[in-house]
């Protein structure tokens, strides 16, 4: 396997992020049914958080930048948001080593705890989120979809015995 390191972003990297960006929001908008594509504009007004802690990227030795983290402040805790790795690197573990190193630098920076969000379609990531050490319920986001057939809802979740949709 041809090495990837992970490294701070430099502002050379920003179309290969944006890319990455993109990608990110068309996978989340087809698990949900959505025909939108902002091309990556999402990225330029994330570079703008004022608690934007650091971003990284794995830099991979022939095709460049292929996947990214972002640390988020929280108080004394820190929230991982994003987390991508482009389609094709994907299972080769590009994203395992980022989530290890944005743990590192959440350590480093005397943080309590990491939080995560994924979608709740999104197993893979959740499986894969799981194996990374991110097994703690903290809190959970409820919807209330006001447009009950815009949306393919699926059946399945079950939480403190009720069922929920994602």
């Amino acid at each position: 396997m041809t090495p990837v390191v992970v490294r701070s972003y430099r502002p050379s990297d920003h179309s290969a992020c944006r890319r990455l960006w993109a990608e990110l929001s068309r996978q989340h908008n087809e698990m949900y049914g959505e025909h939108r594509d902002d091309g990556g504009a999402g990225f330029e007004e994330y570079l703008t958080r004022l608690d934007l802690s650091g971003l990284w990227v794995s830099d991979h030795a022939d095709d460049g930048v292929i996947g990214m983290v972002g640390l988020i402040m929280r108080g004394r805790a820190g929230e991982v948001d994003p987390v991508v790795v482009t389609i094709t690197h994907r299972h080769k573990g590009v994203g395992r080593k980022l989530l290890q190193h944005v743990a590192v630098e959440a350590k480093r920076r005397n943080m309590t705890a990491l939080t995560i969000s994924p979608e709740s379609r999104n197993i893979e990531a959740i499986r894969s989120l799981h194996a990374a050490g991110y097994d703690v319920v903290s809190s959970i986001e409820l919807t209330m979809d006001l447009e009950r057939h815009t949306h393919p809802w699926h059946h399945g979740l079950e939480l403190h015995e009720l069922p929920f949709r994602s």
